[in-house]
């Protein structure tokens, strides 16, 4: 079991290191621009590069993040509740999460998979394939649906969940 919790947990680290990647490759593509507009060159497609990649930091950092306690979670409610009720009311809010995020992955599969059989360009200047940049959105959508069925797992089998919180990051944006 060990190696199935290392496993899940480096897919985790893993989709939060490749969102930081993306905030770096936006941070590279703004900078790309600006060059460019000072030595008087055009970037095709930046702007459009750099959404994808703004999707895709966006995407990949859901389950890292969750995981992390950084997801806004109002937990007014589940303090205030007694063990048992607080743990049935965690089931069913992980459930819930896990069920949503699993049919979105369901449909932005199919999504991505008409884009790529009918061949979808992006409209800008880059004329992207849009399936490459549309699959990232399912990637993301799965490995979050893969964490919030391991914290509905962990819930109901060992009575917690698996969302650690980091006081000191939490006391400065509060």
């Amino acid at each position: 079991m060990t190696a199935l919790r290392k496993f899940l947990d480096g897919i985790y680290l893993g989709a939060g290191a490749l969102a930081a990647l993306c905030l770096i490759a936006i941070l590279l593509l703004i900078v790309a621009q600006m060059v460019a507009r000072w030595t008087g060159t055009v970037f095709p497609g930046a702007a459009s590069y750099a959404g994808y990649a703004m999707a895709g930091a966006s995407f990949l950092a859901f389950a890292n993040a969750l995981n992390r306690g950084a997801h806004i979670r109002v937990s007014i409610l589940l303090n205030a509740l007694d063990r048992g009720p607080k743990r049935l009311l965690e089931i069913w809010c992980f459930a819930l999460g896990a069920a949503i995020a699993w049919y979105f992955t369901y449909y932005a599969y199919w999504f991505v998979y008409w884009s790529w059989k009918f061949k979808e360009v992006s409209q800008d200047q880059d004329a992207t394939l849009l399936w490459m940049p549309q699959s990232v959105m399912v990637v993301g959508g799965a490995i979050l649906g893969l964490a919030l069925t391991d914290n509905l797992l962990a819930v109901i089998f060992k009575g917690d969940h698996r969302i650690t919180r980091d006081l000191v990051d939490q006391s400065r944006g509060e």
